[in-house]
């Protein structure tokens, strides 16, 4: 899905990555991220959020929650959304701010006066239950937190295993509860997915449940609440930080804008952000009617995935689909046309949409690529953390 915009943008990562797994510094099944253009992507975000008065959150579950690449981002975007309490005590540990917690998984009662304890920003509360819950952890700690809602997606537009919020017609019954709890105060609205991002073209574009979260603030102003909070994740990249803006959002929570990896990216190897992670693995073996099969362990059923770089040869092959309920222990390339083409141990690098964090990869972290000295900093699992480095050379 991205290989044409690396190739075009960071071949030098391509190269840092395959050399890196000849010399035996990485293992196969390892995604290999630019920790200088994940940084710099950092900063072109947040100085575009505050030329047009946004604020961000930044989520990293998509990096494998890794703490090199938090410290990187956090020096320009300090506060972060995470999505359930796993990331958010990694997040929190490694020095960033709680901005939004509760982002897409409500955070368990009993985890509650801990996380409440950071004093973060805003937390998400999908139903009354959980906004009860979180008043009462709050009061326990003597202060009042402020929440977010959590908006019910247009219908048609919610991911399975995503489902939850306020439904829009019921959000004034809920509002007139939450507003006698004692522990919190509605502080916004939030809703998934605000911004997608056109399947053919990448080009990005409003959500009916962007709609719907613009009508839930309204309504929540119109019950004299003040100085409300729009969130409005999903697609949130250079691209889209003016039209979150002319919607009126007050706050973004960018992703794979931080390794230059939308939807966007994948057909416009020109957007401000650079692409910042390849996938690494290595040929396995090759079947009878000469298809190799590479290792795997990496695969996203959601990633595009489209070719393969062979390094040695320098040949390109075409990834073949795989279906989503079986397990990636290897992955068929399609033959490649002259023999020898492809070999066993050969390196292989791909560049495709993933979510690091429900992975079984390695994450390898190369800092000075724009210097023009890259060097392995360290190696981690796909939760971010660290793993014994083989004693090996790096390019």
């Amino acid at each position: 899905m991205f290989l044409d915009t690396v190739l075009t943008r960071n071949p030098g990562l391509v190269e840092t990555a395959a050399a890196l797994h000849g010399s035996g510094a990485i293992p196969p099944d390892t995604y290999v991220l630019d920790a200088d253009a994940v940084e710099a992507n950092a900063s072109l975000l947040a100085a575009e959020a505050d030329r047009l008065g946004l604020t961000l959150w930044f989520v990293v579950k998509q990096l494998g929650r890794n703490p090199e690449l938090i410290r990187a981002v956090s020096r320009h975007i300090p506060a972060f959304a995470a999505i359930d309490p796993a990331e958010a005590r990694l997040l929190h540990a490694t020095g960033a701010r709680p901005g939004n917690l509760g982002h897409l998984v409500q955070i368990p009662h009993r985890d509650l006066p801990e996380m409440l304890g950071w004093r973060p920003e805003a937390v998400t509360v999908f139903d009354l239950a959980n906004a009860r819950a979180v008043s009462d952890a709050a009061a326990g700690l003597g202060r009042v937190q402020d929440v977010l809602v959590r908006l019910e997606g247009a219908s048609g537009t919610v991911y399975p295993g995503q489902e939850g919020g306020v439904p829009l017609e019921q959000l004034d019954a809920f509002a007139a509860e939450a507003e006698r709890l004692p522990g919190i105060r509605i502080a916004g609205v939030t809703a998934f997915p605000c911004v997608l991002c056109d399947p053919a073209t990448g080009v990005p574009a409003p959500t009916p449940t962007f709609e719907l979260a613009v009508k839930a603030k309204a309504l929540l102003a119109s019950r004299g609440h003040r100085d409300l909070k729009l969130s409005a994740p999903s697609a949130t990249s250079m691209a889209t930080l003016p039209l979150l803006a002319e919607l009126g959002a007050t706050h973004g929570e960018p992703g794979h804008s931080l390794t230059g990896t939308t939807p966007l990216h994948a057909v416009d190897a020109h957007q401000p952000e650079q692409p910042a992670y390849v996938y690494v693995t290595e040929v396995a073996h090759t079947l009878a009617d000469g298809r190799p099969a590479v290792y795997g362990g990496g695969f996203y059923a959601r990633a595009g995935i489209r070719g393969a770089l062979l390094t040695r040869s320098g040949v390109r092959l075409p990834v073949q689909p795989a279906p989503a309920e079986n397990i990636d222990y290897y992955r068929l390339l399609g033959a490649p046309e002259r023999a020898g083409e492809a070999r066993a141990g050969d390196t292989a690098v791909l560049a495709f949409r993933t979510q690091i964090f429900v992975t079984r990869s390695s994450v390898a972290i190369v800092s000075g690529l724009s210097t023009g000295s890259p060097r392995l900093t360290g190696l981690y699992d796909s939760r971010g953390r660290a793993l014994e480095r083989p004693e090996r050379s790096t390019p």
